[in-house]
């Protein structure tokens, strides 16, 4: 065997490191002449046309952001026009297959005119939409329009009496019964319907011009006025006969003034016919959220709406058990009475 053949791997091994220095010996004489083999120029078109493709646009993109984008509502002649659906029409319950006009046809919910539900911005399209209350003040929109109040304004309402409930009446029944009297002084007995007791006996009986009782529940309540004798018939028997009348003047303030005038002495048989009342009434507003929210008023007594208002602009002029007399001036000036049933609102006004 040869040499070479001995030493292969040998050769082979010393030859690739031959090459390796080679090609690096290469690599570092070309390092110092970069700008002569591999000079950088510009070729083709851009080398002497120096403008962007399409630059003219720019102009145009600046100027259009000063143009004036404000939205305009859309018109045909005076009405607007909705730019989803154009102009928005209706149906009539009357003729539901035929489209109304809600500018120029018939009013959607007479009496109130189609105008009225534009100008508001409030939808006609429902058939409840007189009866909606979009502001939650108590007060639907028809209420509203007949009031000319604000629909979409809760502190815009029409007046609040409208909306007064009279819920019961608490009533205080009481009887005074005078007995035998001497110079002009009478002893008196009170009792009423809760229970409550005054009595003055024959050795304190009260002259005219005294007050009593001294204690609760009717203490100084009442005055003497005065008494006269009176000739009256007397029915049981048919005969005309010879009666004392006592005249008492009540010293409560919804009742200052008022006299009553009682027989004297009154017998129990007789008491009923001699009863009164003290008489309140129970309410509630119902609006401005105050619904199902009691209060109470004594029968010819001023108060607010709503209650805690400062402003006494009412009056319970007259409480039954059935119904109550309120009276007030409207804001023109105007003096008004109306009447609320129990359980109910106000049915007219006058």
């Amino acid at each position: 065997m040869s040499w070479f053949s001995k030493n292969y791997e040998k050769v082979a091994l010393g030859g690739a490191v031959a090459v390796a220095l080679g090609l690096a010996y290469m690599g570092w004489s070309h390092l110092g002449s970069v700008e002569t083999d591999f000079a950088a120029s510009l070729k083709g078109k851009g080398n002497s046309d120096a403008s962007v493709k399409e630059a003219d646009r720019i102009p145009k993109a600046l100027a259009s952001l000063k143009l004036d984008r404000t939205w305009n509502q859309a018109l045909d002649g005076d009405r607007s026009v909705d730019l989803f659906v154009g102009i928005p029409l209706f149906v009539s319950s009357k003729s539901p297959d035929k489209p109304l006009d809600l500018i120029k046809g018939e009013p959607v919910h007479p009496p109130i005119p189609n105008t009225w539900w534009v100008e508001n911005r409030l939808d006609p399209g429902f058939a409840d939409s007189p009866n909606r209350d979009p502001d939650s003040d108590g007060f639907s929109n028809l209420e509203e329009f007949s009031a000319k109040t604000d629909p979409n304004d809760a502190k815009s309402v029409p007046s609040l009496v409208a909306k007064l409930m009279y819920v019961k009446d608490e009533s205080l029944g009481w009887v005074i019964r005078p007995g035998y009297g001497s110079d002009g002084a009478f002893p008196f007995n009170y009792q009423d319907t809760k229970g409550g007791v005054n009595k003055t006996g024959a050795a304190d009986m009260v002259p005219a011009g005294g007050m009593f009782f001294s204690k609760p529940p009717m203490a100084n309540r009442f005055k003497l006025v005065g008494s006269e004798v009176r000739k009256e018939l007397n029915k049981k028997v048919g005969i005309e006969m010879e009666v004392t009348i006592v005249r008492i003047e009540d010293q409560r303030p919804n009742k200052k003034g008022t006299v009553y005038e009682v027989p004297s002495p009154l017998s129990e048989d007789r008491r009923n016919d001699y009863l009164k009342f003290d008489r309140t009434a129970v309410f509630s507003l119902e609006a401005l959220g105050l619904n199902g929210k009691e209060f109470k008023v004594e029968e010819n007594t001023t108060f607010a709406l709503p209650p805690d208002s400062p402003k006494k602009d009412y009056l319970a002029k007259i409480v039954t058990p059935d119904s109550v007399t309120i009276e007030y001036t409207d804001p023109a000036g105007q003096k008004k009475t109306i009447e609320i049933s129990k359980g109910a609102l106000p049915q007219a006004q006058h």
